[in-house]
């Protein structure tokens, strides 16, 4: 079997295992066979959440005998908080915190997510400083988008 062909059969299992707010953000296959995985959840997505799914995955891919020898691995996990955003449920789960928008030009957007449609996300941001400080509102589709990222403030 292809791993085209691999991937889509062992998706059709997985979906059967999400449950409530889970959703497939990513799925790949690399070499000998491993399987990486990305969820996530609309209420967040813990680790106990990450080890059932694989478990019953892997019991799954098992039976069915997908490979012969169980001569594969799986990752099942939710993307690093560093990882970019991908789906647009992602960016219904983000408004309210900060991002930084890479453009198809090539520069950089900052602000705080405040609204995502199908077509585009609202950013905020704050330009000049104290009293002369003006809060702006930018609407960019995501066509004008190449990546999103959650910018963490410590």
């Amino acid at each position: 079997m292809s791993n085209e062909t691999n991937l889509e059969s062992v998706k059709k299992l997985l979906e059967s295992l999400l449950e409530g707010d889970i959703f497939l953000v990513e799925m790949k296959i690399k070499p000998i066979n491993n399987f990486k995985i990305y969820l996530d959840a609309d209420s967040g997505l813990g680790i106990e959440k990450c080890i059932k799914i694989n478990r019953a995955l892997y019991k799954r891919m098992d039976e069915m005998g997908f490979y012969p020898d169980g001569d594969f691995s799986l990752e099942v996990s939710s993307p690093g908080i560093e990882e970019p955003l991908k789906l647009y449920r992602q960016y219904i789960k983000n408004i309210g915190r900060n991002v930084e928008v890479l453009m198809q030009d090539a520069t950089k957007k900052e602000g705080k997510l405040t609204e995502a449609s199908e077509e585009s996300i609202t950013i905020e941001y704050v330009e000049g400083k104290g009293k002369k400080a003006v809060q702006h509102q930018l609407v960019i589709p995501f066509a004008e988008i190449k990546q999103t990222t959650v910018q963490i403030k410590f």
